[in-house]
């Protein structure tokens, strides 16, 4: 066999490793990538991208549960400082209560991921999330303010990459709030591209011949940066005269800045689509800090790149889409009530075929929003870093909020664009575009990220290729390509077989009730594995540059890790029967998206004669595709089920605060419904009792509450 190899080396794949070089067919990946690749880890993914997904193992993966601690935090603090927080008047007067201020900080919100060894609240991912989504379902302003010190920032670099006195010092002074974080990380030229950053640090000696920094720096989009205490900074480190004896250039690297040095400029703000939580440019001008200052102390020189991107790797799949899902079931929540209560030509607006569509999907994509969420922060609390993962959640989760507030204002009408204390959905469409843009804006995630990072990173042979044609070495390579091979025809195979069969002649493991969905998400699996190899071979260096391409590639392999995150979440509650419409439709829809990128791929793919056999595949897709159209009386289930079931209505969007309009919208469906109950159960032309009677008068006074919107006058309406 050693034979054999050795003269398959010599006759095969050294012409092959020497043509690959020669013609440029390696894809070129710059250190800051190769940093960004190595960042996480590769979880559920890697079956995706293998073609071969095991469901056994993927529902084996342990699912998070809320700690006796947690749960109370939520039902009794977070509930109080809900209750403290009217979101009209947070807009109006353009900041938080200062009592609110003072609550957060004697509650320890700010220091969640704090250890309690330092003072905070030592809550889980799964903790923190809830905290986040509750809030989110109030007031995006206090959900945002509370969510960025317990994400990036300086609590988050220095429990993982700070030294022991730097952990000693900030970390009881951010959980109690004595510090107020800020990170400072996004310029006027480094977007989505944080390795352009441009602001610098440069080395020097003082008067005493200490070594000290000089910093120089112009941020932007800085949240809480006009009131921060201590600013978590990102800088490229230069040592011009080297007296590290490292070189000139040492890399990005983070430091924290205190924000009363002389030289830091926090005097102005932006005004985010008039959403007022605190976001703001930062300057700096020849501010002064020493080598203790960086994270890490002298060890943490140039690592900044690799602790921002580690974090981010785990941060995308928290933050964003705990507010993202707070936001889409207070939509759902609120879209749902008003439905009921809300009458035109005589009857209930949720009885409407058009408002129930889009009560069906709206109800639907919650599930599945939540499914997702849920199941990739139990991967985060097990101690994964799932990148990729995390990455589809901050872009689908963000995408999911902005067509769910969409379709609830669509349903409430000018109830939803008349602003006052009893317009729940305005400030959360306000936020949209602002999640959409953060955290690496939502093109460049669906277009570089989803696919173009995880096809290096998810694909079983892809990296070490490239890193074995990077160090020369023809064995190493030679091993990988042959390997990739036969990974691509077993693939192939597979992808035809399965495509003959619609998915039938794969067996899962588990007779459950979601076998058809695991028979169609193996064989997407396997015709996504198979097209994204044979993508690589076309195109080869230039899919990196084909952002069309591979977004699509990103869209499926999104929804095939949602749907399996809602396969997830079904078996562990139980495969509940009132469950079913909604896990078929949230099927249905990715199944449906999954055959519109494919039929784009292929028609895309390639020009002239080389894409005519993809086209004609492209036919064949069409011909015998994933989804089916949703059906109208699945859509009216789940509506019906929204209206009409508090109990499954709650159940879907619960952890939601109910207080405020959004408890009279809950008392006003409650009082409908009884008042229905009631006559219908008398016959016809019978006459109410006076306990019937008032039944009705109540329901119609809670009708009146619930359709008035918020009107002003003159006076009140200048009152700027």
């Amino acid at each position: 066999m050693s034979l054999l190899k050795n003269l398959r080396i010599k006759l095969l794949t050294k012409p092959i490793f020497s043509m690959i070089l020669a013609k440029g067919l390696l894809p070129s990946i710059s250190e800051t990538e190769k940093t960004a690749l190595r960042a996480g880890d590769v979880w559920i993914e890697g079956d995706l991208f293998n073609g071969k997904p095991d469901f056994k193992k993927i529902f084996s993966y342990p699912y998070p549960q809320l700690s006796d601690e947690e749960r109370h935090f939520i039902e009794h603090e977070v509930e109080e400082v809900c209750a403290m927080t009217s979101d009209f008047e947070v807009f109006e007067k353009r900041d938080l209560p200062e009592e609110v201020w003072l609550y957060l900080k004697e509650k320890n919100f700010l220091g969640m991921i704090i250890p309690k060894s330092y003072g905070g609240l030592g809550f889980s991912a799964y903790g923190h999330s809830s905290v986040i989504e509750k809030l989110a379902s109030h007031s995006q302003v206090l959900a945002i303010t509370v969510m960025v010190p317990n994400s990036l920032g300086p609590a988050e670099l220095l429990l993982h990459y700070g030294l022991d006195e730097q952990k000693n010092h900030y970390l009881p002074r951010l959980a109690d709030g004595r510090d107020i974080p800020c990170f400072a990380l996004t310029e006027p030229n480094a977007g989505s591209d944080a390795g352009s950053i441009q602001s610098s640090g440069i080395l020097f000696k003082d008067e005493n011949g200490a070594l000290k920094i000089r910093l120089n720096f112009e941020k932007r989009y800085i949240t809480l940066s006009a009131i921060a205490t201590v600013i978590g900074l990102a800088f490229v480190f230069k040592d011009p005269k080297n007296l590290l004896g490292k070189g000139e250039d040492l890399g990005i690297t983070c430091a924290l800045v205190d924000a009363s040095l002389k030289g830091v400029n926090q005097t102005k703000r932006h005004d985010p689509l008039g959403v007022p939580f605190v976001n703001a440019p930062l300057i700096g001008e020849d501010v002064i800090i020493g080598i203790d200052d960086i994270i890490g102390g002298a060890s943490g020189i140039g690592q900044g790149w690799a602790m921002l991107m580690e974090s981010l790797s785990v941060g995308r799949g928290i933050s964003l889409p705990s507010t993202s899902t707070g936001g889409t079931k207070l939509a759902t929540a609120v879209a749902s009530t008003y439905s009921l209560v809300r009458y035109q030509f005589g009857m209930s607006i949720g009885k409407f075929e058009g408002i129930m569509e889009v009560l069906g999907r709206l109800g639907a994509d919650t599930y599945l929003l939540d499914s997702a969420k849920t199941f990739t922060l139990g991967a985060i609390d097990a101690g994964a870093k799932p990148a990729v993962a995390n990455a589809i959640m901050k872009y689908q989760s963000t995408e999911k909020f902005r067509q769910a507030i969409m379709g609830a204002m669509d349903i409430q009408g000018g109830a939803a664009i008349s602003r006052g204390k009893n317009n729940l959905l305005a400030h959360a469409y306000f936020g949209a575009p602002i999640a959409i843009t953060v955290e690496g804006a939502n093109i460049m995630t669906r277009t570089l990220i989803q696919f173009g990072q995880g096809m290096i990173r998810c694909h079983p042979y892809a990296y070490g290729q490239i890193i074995a044609l990077e160090k020369g070495d023809v064995k190493e390579f030679d091993t990988l390509i042959f390997a990739h091979i036969t990974h691509v025809i077993r693939n192939g195979f597979r992808s035809c077989l399965l495509g003959l069969s619609r998915g039938h002649l794969h067996r899962p493991k588990e007779n459950r009730s979601t076998k058809r969905y695991q028979q169609k998400l193996s064989w997407a699996s396997a015709k996504f594995a198979f097209l994204a190899d044979v993508s690589l071979a076309v195109l080869g260096p230039a899919l990196k540059r084909r952002e069309s391409i591979s977004g699509r590639f990103g869209d499926i392999l999104a929804q095939m890790y949602m749907m399996t995150a809602t396969l997830k979440r079904f078996k562990e509650d139980g495969e509940l029967k009132e469950d079913e419409t909604l896990l078929k439709v949230a099927m249905q829809q990715g199944f449906n998206e999954i055959d519109k990128a494919f039929a784009g791929i292929y028609q895309n793919l390639a020009g002239g004669i080389l894409g005519l056999p993809f086209k004609v595949k492209g036919l064949c897709s069409k011909l015998n595709p994933f989804g089916s159209v949703i059906q109208d009386k699945d859509l009216h289930t789940i509506a019906s089920d929204l209206t009409q079931n508090n109990e499954q209505r709650e159940r879907l969007c619960n952890n939601i605060y109910q207080g405020g309009r959004m408890g009279e919208l809950i008392e006003a469906t409650y009082a409908m419904q009884e008042a229905k109950e009631a006559i219908a159960k008398k016959k016809r032309k019978e006459p109410l009792s006076k306990d019937e009677q008032q039944l009705l008068e109540t329901a119609l006074i809670w009708q009146k509450k619930i359709v008035e919107v918020d009107s002003y006058t003159k006076k009140e309406y200048f009152r700027c």
